[in-house]
């Protein structure tokens, strides 16, 4: 089995980039999208005109056009979509929850924030109830998408530089520790190594890119029950500046 988590920072924008062209060539068996950005009916078409119509499709919308957006597409039906976290909680467009073949699969698209704002806060009820929310689901269950954490140090290369920046600040970290402290696995460090990186975000700005001056922030978080069945993961970095089609890195999990 083959599933890959991608932020595509606008589904219509990558599909001009030539994303989605580059998913239907994995031949992922699930895919989880972050930043769709989509109506159903705009997602529906670009997934089509690239050859991904056959997948069964989940969606969850923002409440505001153009914003956020996470889905979940499979080769096996998709059933059981949650889509909230709690009330009181700005997860319109940010929590997609579904069974795919015995499997829990969840797209999940946190909020950026901003260190002392309310934007900020809004962050951390997100982070509270989506802790909440890891502690319910089954054994055999995988959280992808974009966190907007770079865990430890080894995950962001200016890491002294932004040390009071939303992305790393320290109570944002803490949420990662608790949770690999409850059993949960980040996959992309258990097999990518000691680090630093392998990166998943760079700005489209500058030379961040070709200096692999990026953040961590992408993760497929497995439970325990789940974990021990991957085989690998890797990064599906672009080859070059030019052939990016998201300022994201795709995370492909392969389960045996």
């Amino acid at each position: 089995m083959r599933l890959i988590a991608a932020n595509v920072n606008g589904v219509r924008a990558a599909a001009r980039r030539g994303g989605l062209a580059w998913l239907a060539e994995q031949d992922a068996d699930v895919i989880t999208l972050q930043e769709v950005r989509a109506s159903p009916e705009q997602l529906a078409k670009a997934l089509a005109d690239a050859g991904l119509g056959s997948y069964e499709v989940a969606l969850a919308e923002a409440a505001q056009p153009g914003r956020a957006g996470v889905a979940v597409l499979a080769r096996e039906p998709i059933e059981e979509p949650v889509r909230e976290l709690g009330e009181g909680v700005d997860d319109a467009g940010r929590w997609l929850q579904v069974a795919v073949g015995g499997l829990t699969v969840v797209s999940c698209y946190v909020h950026t924030g901003e260190a002392g704002s309310p934007r900020q806060d809004t962050k951390y009820r997100f982070l509270e109830a989506m802790s909440q929310r890891l502690a319910q689901l089954p054994d055999q269950a995988i959280v992808t998408g974009d966190l907007n954490i770079a865990h430890r140090e080894v995950d962001i290369k200016n890491w002294k530089g932004n040390l009071r920046r939303a992305g790393f600040l320290p109570d944002e970290r803490a949420y990662l520790d608790r949770w690999l402290a409850a059993g949960w696995v980040d996959l992309g460090r258990r097999h990518g190594g000691p680090g630093p990186g392998p990166y998943t975000w760079w700005s489209w700005r500058g030379k961040a890119f070709d200096n692999d001056a990026g953040w961590r922030i992408d993760y497929a978080l497995a439970a325990p029950g789940l974990a021990d069945r991957v085989r690998s993961v890797h990064i599906g970095r672009a080859a070059t500046y030019a052939e990016r089609w998201s300022d994201h890195a795709p995370v492909v999990v392969e389960f045996d």
